[in-house]
């Protein structure tokens, strides 16, 4: 997986949020844990993955293989000791909460268990058949639940940064549902085994790791909390007393009108669990995303039927999608706008320029002397000053106008509504922005900017820019 293509970035956080659905969809743990593996197999770029799932006495046991029959024949029940995995994580880099351990620094003749067969690069960056890569799995208590392992990177190469965190997001949600599944896999065996007597249901309920509460589902009390768990008070912030006879749904935000209501309706007419993510409310006015499933509980034909809620707090990994959504669409030295968001907005603009037939322009702004700043003060004082350069086209531009960075010394604005005099004084104002000294640099910075204006009939973002980059050159041409 190309760590540094945005497409790519967007394509492997989509098949995140698909894989990580399948994977906690109110599965057994045997369900789970499959899924886990296959998950990291179909979304994640890998070609194997192994799951060792730690039992109560600390062992640990080959429970799920994906991607190599070979590898599933010689790994699967294999049980191994507590300290299994202790010799490598002496010798691995920490990526996060991800441990890699590099073939070179294994000592020679130790290598144990299976080893794909597949050829060695030369390539010192490229995916070594001994290279071996973990991510530690933990319940939301911050128990060690299993160790999920790793291997084939689909571009046979080292996995970078965007692809680790991918992995590390991934391996959180599987903790997550792997603590959950076996929550639920003792739910239902204590059910058939007890048919769900209220002692154990309220030894299950009190004890879970995940906040649970159960709400009346039908009757006078509908839509009402009836109880809560200590980790449903932690996770919301709310005492029990603040909670109970409440409606639920007071404390979420419905991001389109009548949400809640529809989702109430979805539990109703599904067998399944329903899953959801919503936003919180929590009583110092901050708001938190919880992630969980509602299920319908029965419990006979002569008592009201009650809804039983499991949440986690998963604000850390929205926030984390929204940072990769980011860094997917902006240029990371300057924060500005990259080519792949400047051509969303160009889209919109010729959509409003085609409606109101007034025109726009796409200006190509190119750096006049800016080697020179790299030859003559390095490469780290050019960054301060492309950022510096960046903040100040931002500030020239009118409200609504997109500054983007294309690469290197060369930027893009694009402007609408905009010909005759206002275009001109725009580009004044660039250039003056441009043209100010900049801190502790001697060199005289500035640019030259050429135009093409946005009608109609115009269709290609790129071809735009080759026009208006020539345009551009002979402005440079007419300055020297």
């Amino acid at each position: 997986m190309p760590n540094d293509d945005p497409s790519v970035r967007l394509t492997a956080v989509r098949r995140l949020y698909e894989v990580s659905a399948r994977m906690g969809a109110g599965r057994s743990l045997a369900e789970t844990l499959q899924a886990v593996v296959d998950g990291v197999v179909d979304g994640l770029g890998f070609g194997i993955a192994v799951l060792n799932l730690r039992h109560a006495d600390g062992k640990f046991e080959v429970f799920a293989v994906a991607g190599s029959p070979e590898a599933r024949e010689a790994l699967l029940g294999r049980v191994s000791a507590a300290d299994i995995f202790d010799a490598d994580f002496a010798i691995a880099d920490e990526w996060g909460g991800l441990r890699f351990v590099p073939h070179e620094r294994l000592p020679e003749g130790e290598v144990t268990g299976w080893v794909p067969d597949v050829p060695v690069s030369d390539d010192p960056a490229a995916w070594h058949p001994l290279d071996a890569l973990f991510a530690p799995l933990y319940s939301p208590s911050g128990e060690l639940v299993g160790m999920l392992s790793v291997d084939l990177p689909e571009d046979q190469r080292r996995p970078g940064p965007i692809h680790r965190e991918l992995l590390e997001i991934f391996a959180t949600q599987a903790g997550l549902a792997i603590d959950k599944a076996r929550l639920t896999d003792q739910l239902r065996a204590e059910k058939a085994r007890l048919e769900a007597s209220e002692t154990t249901f309220r030894m299950v309920f009190e004890g879970a790791g995940n906040g649970m509460a159960t709400i009346a589902f039908d009757g006078p009390d509908a839509g009402r909390v009836l109880r809560v768990n200590d980790a449903f008070c932690r996770i919301t912030g709310y005492d029990a007393d603040k909670l109970l006879g409440t409606r639920l749904p007071d404390f979420l935000r419905d991001e389109e009108p009548g949400q809640s209501r529809r989702e109430f309706d979805e539990v109703a007419a599904g067998n399944a669990p329903y899953r959801f993510e919503r936003l919180f409310s929590q009583p110092s006015g901050n708001e938190i995303w919880l992630g969980g499933t509602a299920a319908i509980v029965e419990q006979g034909t002569s008592q009201p039927q009650i809804l039983l809620i499991q949440i986690d707090d998963v604000t850390a990994r929205k926030d984390a999608e929204r940072e990769l959504r980011h860094h997917a669409a902006h240029d990371p030295l300057t924060g500005l706008p990259n080519r792949r968001l400047l051509q969303h907005r160009f889209t919109s603009v010729l959509e409003r320029t085609r409606a109101t037939g007034r025109p726009g322009a796409l200006l190509f702004c190119d750096l006049n002397h800016f080697k020179l700043v790299n030859d003559s003060y390095g490469h780290e004082a050019g960054d301060h000053a492309l950022r510096e350069i960046a903040a100040r086209l931002s500030t020239a531009v009118r409200h609504g106008d997109t500054v983007a960075r294309l690469g290197g010394d060369e930027f893009a604005v694009l402007a609408e509504d905009i010909a005759g005099e206002d275009l001109t004084t725009l580009i004044s104002r660039l250039e003056s922005a441009v043209s100010r000294p900049l801190p502790n640099i001697a060199v005289e910075v500035t640019t030259s900017i050429g135009t093409v204006p946005i009608t109609p009939d115009a269709s290609d973002l790129d071809a735009l820019l080759h026009e208006a980059d020539q345009a551009m050159y002979a402005a440079k041409h007419r300055r020297s």
